[in-house]
């Protein structure tokens, strides 16, 4: 199996370098070596082969999503005034597959309008959908044509359901408006709840891309020119100095791996015949890109890096969704949450060893995308009446929210009274706010200057959102049999005395009427906002598809400005965000862009 973590001596040049082994990475890999297996490939990823048990098992996704997880990198922020002056830690997937590796799992698609927002040749919605479908062996309700159904991923609802607080749920979704829905991922669905669909097999495993794209052609004995380098960093990408064409990468070792040596990391080089296509993320791209000198001239200079193309959208443009999540105390039982397991109550090996219907189960039963009625629109003042009037209210087929619902305590349960709780978590889409990602140096250890920009938008538009998005998931909570109240500090201080104050309840509400919130109230709720907004882990844009004048990186052929043979493939690459959870999108990035090589390459599939 081509797969090392030194590689061999006799590999010093290929035909494909692919910088980074994230999930539009290894499609672009798998994809290249099925339409060639003559093609040499080499993929170098910076963290580990992601053979590590707990990966494949869902029930146990928390273990990668805290900060004490070793499969991410997190990405720190520098401290933001506008946010309480919080340094925020971004993760990114730091193993084989990316974040298809460490994610929640959620099956979750963009909407028809957000490709046709890119305004970009060979992107719409009609461009995207047969990837969509090619990636995909779908088990879900909805109309044939708008799924896959013998594609590398599988899509099912798993091998485990909280049913009641699912069914729970929808009953009060529906009493503040919101109806179920059948199909949300249709790309046309829009403003209700689905009973979640998930990248779970139907036996209950994980579906990423290294496991289902990558790893079956490493090991068929048929793709012997695929060659996959693990715990190995990309420093920069290398160019032929008379015509600026790439012409391979330099690499060093991990320090933190098995091999890497403290204070001692080798600079060590492959070449490229043909391609070199980075694909380390929307955190990762620009960073390689400025540190090969390729960006904009104030930032390099600055960064003592020598210019080879001035791109100035380099690191510009940052997006993610902006997440807030919210924990309510409940009389579900221990065996309708992950709350036993994750306090440790109950013991992992045992489940496992029993092979228990609940390791195929991500605790996510129930997706909603939302939009607020006129009314409360209205509510949330001239300025956010202006935004919604120009962006959203003749598209309907735009959210301005997404929701789940969790059923566990959302975070480090240490400490947290034992019980069994479930969660709202939120996050809006289509931010106004941008961030910004650039190196500071030369070296890839150098200091990054990392900017969310949540919160920074003219008029407070994205706070807004949250402003409504907060009051609304409550109300729906509010109204669920199993809801026992607030886990209060994970909501907002109010005061005993306002009628927004967290309760605790014995049994659920009746006659429940909608909380009425004071200026007071809504001054405490946005403080608490910019104190607890998150990542979503949903970065995207820095180095986006569009015109160079307006900051574009790539073309629409993922060619990148100024350079020959660089072409990039990951969500670095959307023009704009999108209501959804960004897998499924990294998953049709990497299928677009390898059908966009593989004709470059001149090869018949």
């Amino acid at each position: 199996m081509g797969l090392y973590t030194d590689l061999p001596d006799a590999i010093t040049e290929v035909d494909v370098i692919i910088a980074g082994g994230g999930t539009a990475g290894c499609v672009v890999a798998a994809r290249l070596a099925e339409a060639d297996p003559s093609l040499s490939i080499l993929i170098i990823e910076g963290g580990p082969n992601n053979d590590i048990p707990s990966i494949g098992v869902p029930v146990l996704f928390l273990s990668h999503l805290m900060p004490t997880g070793k499969t991410n990198i997190f990405y720190a922020a520098n401290k933001e005034k506008q946010l309480g002056d919080r340094e925020i830690f971004v993760p990114s997937g730091g193993v084989l597959g990316g974040g298809s590796s460490t994610n929640l799992m959620m099956y979750s698609r963009a909407q028809r309008s957000d490709f046709d927002a890119w305004n970009t040749p060979g992107w719409s919605a009609e461009d995207m959908l047969p990837y969509l479908r090619q990636l995909e062996t779908y088990h879900g309700p909805g109309a044939k044509d708008r799924h896959g159904y013998d594609g590398p991923i599988q899509v099912s609802r798993g091998t485990y359901r909280a049913t009641r607080s699912e069914d729970d749920f929808i009953s009060a979704a529906g009493k503040v408006g919101f109806p179920e829905i059948e199909d949300l991922q249709s790309l046309d669905a829009n403003n209700g709840v689905q009973r979640a669909m998930r990248y779970i097999s139907p036996d209950g495993k994980r579906q990423d891309a290294a496991s289902k794209y990558l790893q079956p052609k490493l090991q068929d004995g048929h793709h012997k020119n695929l060659h996959v380098l693990v715990e190995a960093q990309v420093v920069r990408i290398l160019f032929d100095k008379e015509n600026r064409r790439a012409v391979g990468a330099e690499y060093r070792p991990n320090p933190d791996s098995q091999w890497g040596v403290p204070n001692l990391h080798p600079i060590r080089t492959v070449k490229a015949r043909k391609l070199v296509i980075v694909s380390c993320g929307a955190c990762g791209t620009p960073s390689v890109l400025e540190r090969s000198g390729i960006g904009r001239p104030s930032v390099l200079t600055q960064a003592k890096i020598p210019i080879v193309a001035d791109v100035p959208g380099v690191g510009d443009e940052y997006e993610d969704h902006q997440l807030l999540l919210y924990p309510y105390k409940s009389s579900l039982d221990p065996e309708e949450t992950l709350d036993a397991i994750t306090s440790g109550r109950r013991n992992p090996e045992e489940i496992i060893k029993n092979n228990d219907d609940i390791l195929g189960w991500n605790a996510q039963d129930i997706t909603c995308k939302l939009r607020p009625s006129d009314t409360e629109v209205a509510a949330l003042g001239p300025e956010f009446q202006r935004s919604w009037d120009a962006d959203f209210r003749d598209n309907p087929n735009k959210p301005l929210a997404l929701m789940s619902l969790l059923s566990c305590f959302p975070g480090e349960p240490t400490g947290i009274p034992a019980g069994q709780y479930f969660a709202m978590t939120i996050f809006s889409v289509y931010p106004y706010s941008r961030g910004h990602l650039h190196v500071t140096g030369p070296d890839i250890g150098d200091r990054l200057d990392f900017e969310t920009g949540f919160f920074t938008d003219t008029n407070g538009i994205d706070l807004k959102k949250h402003i409504w998005a907060y009051k609304k998931q409550r109300e729906i909570a509010r109204r669920m049999q199993t809801y026992r109240g607030e886990h209060a500090p994970g909501h907002p201080p109010f005061p005993a005395s306002s009628k927004a104050a967290c309760t605790s309840t014995q049994g659920p509400l009746v006659d429940v009427q909608d909380i009425e919130y004071t200026s007071e109230d809504d001054t405490i709720l946005e403080k608490w906002l910019r104190e607890n907004v998150a990542t979503t882990w949903h970065s995207v844009g820095t180095c986006k598809m569009g015109p160079r004048e307006e900051k574009g990186v790539v073309d629409s052929k993922l060619r990148v400005y100024g350079v020959e043979a660089l072409r990039i493939a990951d969500l670095s690459i959307l023009p704009h965000n999108v209501a959804a959870n960004t897998n499924n999108t990294a998953f049709a990035v990497g299928e677009r862009a390898a059908d966009l090589f593989i004709e470059e390459l001149g090869i018949s599939k």
